[in-house]
C-alpha cells in the first residue's frame, strides 16, 4: 500500500510522534509532504477555483501536485496540531485552496486517517472539522486519532496502534463503505446546483463530463435500496427548490 502523509505542523513533535507510531502498524510505502516546506501562498478568497475552475487559481501549480499525489496514493494521513482551538494555519490554507472540491468531489475511492494533538483542548473539534472536510472531498472513510497530551511520552500507544491497524486493514481490503446520509445530501446539493438555471459553469462542466449527474452517488460506491431512494428524493426536492 502507498500512503501519503500531509503534515500540517511546522514542527515534528507530538503530532509527528503519533504519525511515527502509526507507520509501525502499516505495511507499505510512505511519501511525506511537509506543508511548511511547500510554501503555498495564502488563499486570497478570489473564488476563481469555484467559479472558473481550479486551474484558474493563482496558486494552482503549488496545490496541483499535492492533489495528484492524493489521487495516486492508496490512502492519506493528514495531520494538524491544535492552534488557537482550530487547525494550524498550514492546514487551513491548504484546505482553503481546495474549496472547489466541496462543489466537485473526486476522491470517492480514498480513505484517510486524521491525526490531531493538543497540549490543552480543542482536539475533538479540530478532528471533526478535518473529518467533515475530507468527506466533502469525497473521501470514502475517515479514521481519527486525537489526543490531548503533555508530550511524546504521554501518548497512548495502544490506542494509536488499535486505530492504525483498523485503518490499515480497511485500506488493504479495498472495500468501499456506504456513505452517510449527510454525505448523500451534500452530493445532491452540488448535483442540483449543476443542473439549475444559470449554474456555476465549472460545476456544470464537471458534473456532466464525469457523468456524476446521472448517478445517485459515485458509481464506485454501492448504495442500498433505502439510500438510493433517499438520494433520488433529495435530488428531486433540491432541484425543485433551486
Amino acid at each position: 500500500m502507498n500512503y501519503l502523509i500531509i503534515n500540517g505542523s511546522p514542527r515534528k513533535k507530538n503530532t509527528w510522534a503519533v504519525v511515527e507510531q502509526v507507520k509501525k502498524s502499516l505495511d507499505g510505502n510512505f511519501e511525506e509532504i511537509q506543508l511548511a516546506k511547500e510554501k503555498i501562498p495564502l488563499c486570497n478568497g478570489c473564488m476563481k477555483c469555484i467559479m472558473d475552475g481550479e486551474e484558474k487559481c493563482h496558486h494552482f501549480e503549488k496545490v496541483k501536485g499535492i492533489l495528484e499525489k492524493i489521487e495516486k496514493a492508496d490512502a492519506v494521513i493528514i495531520t494538524s496540531p491544535v492552534y488557537a482551538m482550530n487547525v494550524s494555519g498550514l492546514i487551513k490554507n491548504f484546505i482553503d485552496h481546495t474549496a472547489y472540491l466541496y462543489h466537485r468531489p473526486v476522491f470517492f475511492t480514498k480513505k484517510a486517517l486524521v491525526v490531531v494533538t493538543t497540549a490543552g483542548t480543542g482536539h475533538k473539534k479540530v478532528a471533526k472539522y478535518m473529518d467533515e472536510t475530507l468527506r466533502h472531498w469525497g473521501i470514502n472513510k475517515v479514521y481519527q486519532l486525537k489526543f490531548a497530551c503533555g508530550g511524546k511520552e504521554s501518548l497512548d500507544i495502544k490506542a494509536i496502534d488499535k486505530v492504525a491497524k483498523q485503518f490499515a486493514k480497511d485500506v488493504e481490503s479495498g472495500k468501499l463503505h456506504s456513505p452517510k446520509f449527510m454525505d448523500i445530501i451534500f452530493f445532491n446539493v452540488w448535483k442540483a446546483m449543476a443542473v439549475m438555471d444559470n449554474p456555476i459553469k465549472a460545476d456544470c462542466i464537471f458534473w456532466h463530463e464525469t457523468g456524476l449527474v446521472n448517478h445517485d452517488f459515485s458509481p464506485e460506491v454501492k448504495l442500498g435500496i433505502v439510500k438510493k431512494a433517499f438520494s433520488k428524493i433529495m435530488f428531486a426536492i433540491l432541484k425543485r427548490v433551486m
